[in-house]
């Protein structure tokens, strides 16, 4: 078999973790990377929150005493509202912040876009606001594949769209910062709402995005110029929790068209992108990353990193060696899913440092 290639301090990132090759061994194997339909994975999906939000309790790391929580219902372009929990400290001073100096904090959950919702994202949200004294918004988007693409970014951006607008009602000050991140298919959305912000001038602006674990680019169309480096997909195609059968179910559901004028809304690392140059990545605000080395997904989050870094974007990454894609929500009880959690909130502690400069 011809060697793989592809940049060799990425390859050596897919050597199991010792912690984690334990735990899968004493489990007798990993758990199903893929089920032939999308509604079976939901089912699986609330089985695993159930016992992951049990683990997190147990860690004393979902507790939500001091935060205020409430649902909201935000209107959509198209007529529908979706909904939203809102995670608001109840001390005037939570996190040594005032109630004039609370950043918003909107959070988009990961399922490969067909899975999951607002509850996947609570801890980080209770987390981030007994950290920080921060408002959080963690939203429900629709899903595919009854709601293909655009839909499920199109909801998250009007989400973004409307929290801004809102804030003072939620109450936030996006001014003390304001933070859009996500995990997976959240992390997706979340870089591409930041473009979006951007180039629409977004009142007031997006201060920092927060990427874990995110698809940047299509598997079916990597741009040529990054083609030599990208090699996780090929390196990771059988790994644990996803796996190229499960990307190519979620992709197949969510159904973004390769030929159509609103790609750049599910790949900001598209195909276009490969001569002369790369898109426009310029004016961002800083980034932070968290990427899995065991991850079909690790290579386009690094290029993407790199080509963020080189156009003068603030940027901080965090690589997790030989641990799958959604390693934490899976198997919380490792030390090193622990760490993950801890990365996460010290991570948008940078970003509204950033803010703050």
């Amino acid at each position: 078999m011809a060697a793989l290639k592809g940049n060799p301090e990425w390859l050596a990132l897919a050597s199991a973790d010792p912690e984690f090759a334990e735990a899968i061994s004493k489990a007798g194997g990993p758990p199903p990377a893929h089920t032939a339909n999308v509604p079976a994975l939901r089912a699986i999906m609330e089985k695993r929150d159930a016992n992951r939000r049990a683990v997190l309790a147990s860690q004393g790391l979902n507790d939500s005493a001091g935060i205020m929580e409430h649902d909201i219902s935000i209107p959509m372009r198209d007529g529908a509202f979706i909904r939203a929990r809102v995670f608001v400290p109840e001390a005037a001073d939570a996190g040594g912040r005032n109630e004039k100096e609370r950043p918003l904090v909107v959070m988009l959950h990961g399922g490969g876009f067909c899975l999951g919702n607002w509850e996947s994202e609570e801890t980080n949200c209770r987390l981030f606001v007994r950290e920080y004294g921060c408002v959080c918004v963690s939203v429900d988007y629709r899903l595919a594949p009854e709601h293909p693409f655009p839909t499920p970014v199109n909801d998250g951006w009007d989400a973004v769209k409307w929290c801004a607008a809102n804030a003072p009602s939620l109450p936030a000050n996006p001014s003390a910062g304001f933070i859009v991140g996500g995990t997976s298919a959240g992390g997706n959305m979340s870089a591409v709402i930041g473009i979006l912000a951007r180039d629409s001038c977004l009142s007031p602006p997006i201060t920092g995005l927060l990427l874990m674990i995110p698809p940047v680019m299509d598997h079916r169309a990597i741009p040529k110029k990054y083609s030599s480096q990208v090699a996780s997909y090929t390196q990771n195609r059988d790994a644990p929790m996803l796996n190229h059968q499960l990307i190519e179910l979620f992709t197949d559901a969510y159904a973004p068209d390769l030929h159509s004028q609103l790609y750049n809304l599910f790949a900001p690392l598209h195909p276009d992108a490969a001569e002369p140059k790369d898109p426009d990545f310029t004016g961002l605000p800083p980034t932070h990353f968290q990427i899995c080395g065991m991850d079909p997904l690790r290579d386009e989050a690094l290029v993407y990193e790199a080509c963020l870094k080189q156009v003068g974007v603030k940027t901080k990454k965090i690589v997790y060696p030989g641990v799958p894609h959604g390693f934490s929500e899976f198997m919380p009880q490792l030390e090193v899913s622990k760490n993950y959690v801890k990365d996460t909130v010290a991570g948008l502690g940078w970003l509204l440092e950033q803010a703050g400069k």
